[in-house]
């Protein structure tokens, strides 16, 4: 019988705890016109309930009869009251969001209601106790502030029903402010805080428990846990990349709010989460850069940077506006490159209070005469050469519109230089240039040796280059490729298990560029110690634990996403060089060297230009590899196998039977005159 009974009483209170959750499900959903109407009706029936109940409490009984005096000082209280709270816009504020502020509007407009009910009672000398206005407020305060607080409450457990849990890791100043973004979110609900100070630990902050690092994996298991989100802006690369790796392995996503810098600068606020930082990635400090050498070809000049709208153009561009130059010029044959790039600089110059004149300059490297009207015209000092095609399999389907962009782009833009008096001339390289078995990095390396060449005759401009590996983040980087693969759940690919590369920040890359343009004297090529190469497959391994998958062959019982070799794509090889001896020097820099290589003479330079446009004129890549196995040390195998046009046209493996009746006015024969007039 009592089973009976206590179940029809659950079941009762589960009946009408289910009709207050329809209801309010109901509320939420009505139009934000009609829930406001509703609501200033319904804080009007509390403002009478609340006069009646206060009386009410006083007499200790409900036996008592209200005058038309006193009626009509409760209709003066509810008619000023409804326009106490529309002024004070207590139905302004969205009271699942309602915050310190919306409260303290409740409790101002009670009390205003109280002062209007205190003050018509006492005109009017309406018969109730005098006591009855603190009772009222006390009442009235419980009944208007406590259901929006509860509304509030129901809501807030609807989203942590929703969410997913987090683990906050830093209880500094950056996490407190993450936690009260999350708070105003539906994302993420944040359950601890982690963090490295003793003093903080097993602390309560802002109602979250302190928790050691090493108690992390059991608090994944505990609390169904997500995702770690890092919120130590200030730590140093040594640190971040401790934490990093402690939380490798994990069945967590780790992820990350910006970083100090990014902070202060205002380019980034501490609830922009956002993946982990390539630098963190790479897993190796980055060179310090030397402030006065990049400044020394850039403050206070007129600069320009070719391939202004790519990766590393664009980020050229970014750091020498921080450096002050007295013109920046842009030049690139991608309109919308162009356009995002100018938008962006002039956002950041604004942002930084810098008077620089950005110029955007549509055209192609491979126009000779256009780039000497533009270094004359705009008295250009410092270039900074980035244009070039870099993707190895897609100049290994193009080779002669390759050949001709990186080879013949390198020479027109160096010799307009040369002609028009530029100071400097940076080209920027690859560690793929060196033993090459591509045509992009036979190419480049062709270009480096054109540079050389120009620096033996006797010339104003300075001609330097410098050579790098990999970039993180750039446009055909795998970084940004695995992270698109492991988000559409994988599989993961990579060429090969034993294939490396040497990898640097795009940040990084660009420093160097910039300090090596100041410490080149004529024909230097300069690398950097870049440490060990990285595996792609350890580094693809890395990237998906801390995305918070497993591999297929990790026994954790968790999400898994498949590592997939596919073969070497053509013209890679394993291993990259930076070096093709062992000549090397240091420089002014503790991380730069300057390499001492093997270079041909002028005039065998200008010969195999020659061919070479003679070849790029006909189309014929058998004829364009002969010359680059010719001229470049290492690039001696290397067959035509994968051109488009070549194949298409049956032509592979000998040469064009005829060329084009039409030569492109960029590498047409005639140019050769124009360029060496000494020469016949």
């Amino acid at each position: 019988m009592l089973n009976r009974l206590g179940n029809g009483v659950l079941q009762a209170i589960s009946g009408v705890l289910g009709s207050v959750r329809d209801a309010l499900e109901k509320l939420i959903e009505l139009p934000r016109n009609i829930k406001q109407a509703l609501l200033l009706a319904l804080d009007m029936v509390f403002v009478s309930a609340a006069m009646w109940s206060a009386v009410a409490l006083r007499h200790g009984n409900t036996d008592f009869t209200l005058g038309p005096t006193e009626i009509a000082c409760g209709a003066i209280t509810v008619i000023i009251s409804a326009i106490i709270f529309l002024r004070l816009g207590l139905y302004r504020a969205v009271i699942r969001f309602m915050g310190q502020q919306a409260i303290w509007a409740v409790i101002t407009a009670v009390t205003y209601s109280t002062l209007i009910l205190s003050a018509s009672v006492f005109v009017a000398q309406a018969e109730v106790p005098r006591t009855m206005p603190f009772f009222y407020w006390g009442i009235a305060l419980l009944l208007i502030g406590g259901t929006r607080l509860t509304v509030r409450a129901y809501y807030q457990a609807k989203l942590r029903s929703l969410s997913r849990n987090v683990i906050i890791y830093g209880a500094g100043e950056s996490g407190r402010q993450l936690l009260t973004a999350l708070h105003h979110g539906d994302q993420y609900r944040a359950v601890v805080f982690v963090d490295d100070d003793p003093r903080l630990q097993h602390s309560v902050i802002n109602g979250l428990q302190v928790a050691r690092p090493e108690e992390i994996k059991r608090l994944i298991g505990e609390h169904n846990i997500t995702q770690v989100l890092l919120a130590i802006p200030a730590a140093s690369p040594e640190r971040r990349r401790e934490i990093i790796n402690s939380l490798v392995g994990l069945p967590v996503h780790v992820r990350t709010v910006p970083k100090i810098n990014e902070l202060v600068a205002g380019r980034a606020s501490v609830n922009q989460i956002q993946d982990i930082d390539l630098d963190d990635l790479l897993g190796r400090d980055p060179v310090p850069p030397h402030p006065e050498l990049i400044d020394r070809c850039i403050t206070d000049k007129v600069v320009m940077v070719t391939g202004a709208g790519g990766s590393i153009g664009s980020e050229l561009c970014r750091q020498i506006l921080t450096s002050g130059p007295r013109e920046l010029v842009l030049l690139d044959n991608s309109e919308y490159a162009l356009y995002r790039i100018e938008r962006e600089l002039r956002e950041m110059g604004q942002a930084l209070g810098a008077s620089v004149e950005i110029i955007a300059l549509l055209g192609s490297v491979q126009d000779q005469r256009r780039l000497e009207t533009v270094y004359r015209t705009f008295a250009v000092q410092t270039v900074y050469h980035a244009a070039a095609y870099k993707h190895v399999p897609m100049v290994e389907y193009n080779v002669a519109e390759g050949v001709a962009n990186n080879v013949f782009g390198t020479w027109y833009a160096a010799e307009a230089a040369r002609k028009a008096g530029v100071e400097t001339f940076v080209l920027v390289s690859t560690d793929k240039a060196v033993r090459p078995t591509n045509i992009m990095g036979a190419s480049k390396r062709f270009a480096e040796m054109v540079l050389q060449g120009l620096a033996q005759r006797d010339s104003g401009t300075r001609f330097c280059m410098v050579r790098f590996g990999n970039v993180l983040g750039s446009s055909g980087s795998v970084v940004p490729l695995f992270r698109e693969q492991i988000e559409g759940g994988g599989p993961v690919t990579v060429t090969h298990p034993e294939v490396s590369r040497y990898f640097m920040s795009i940040q990084e890359a660009a420093q160097l560029v910039l300090q090596a343009g100041a410490m080149g004297t004529g024909g230097d090529v300069f690398v950097l110690d870049m440490g060990e190469p990285v595996r792609i497959v350890d580094l693809a391994r890395r990237m998906i634990r801390l995305s918070g998958y497993e591999m297929q062959h990790d026994s954790h019982a968790h999400d898994h996403i498949q590592i997939e070799f596919i073969g070497l794509r053509p013209g890679e090889k394993l291993r990259e060089e930076l070096l093709l001896g062992s000549n090397v020097t240091g420089t002014g820099h503790p991380m730069i060297m300057r390499a001492e290589e093997e270079c041909l003479s002028y005039n065998q330079i200008h010969r195999m230009l020659t061919e070479l446009m003679q070849h790029c004129d006909a189309m014929d890549c058998a004829g364009i590899t002969s010359v680059l196995n010719a001229a470049v040390s290492g690039f001696n195998l290397h067959e035509v196998r994968y051109d488009h046009v070549w194949r298409k046209q049956g032509m592979a493996g000998r040469s064009a039977l005829a060329k084009p009746k039409q030569k492109p006015a960029a590498v047409g024969l005639s140019n050769v005159q124009e360029l060496f007039p000494d020469k016949s």
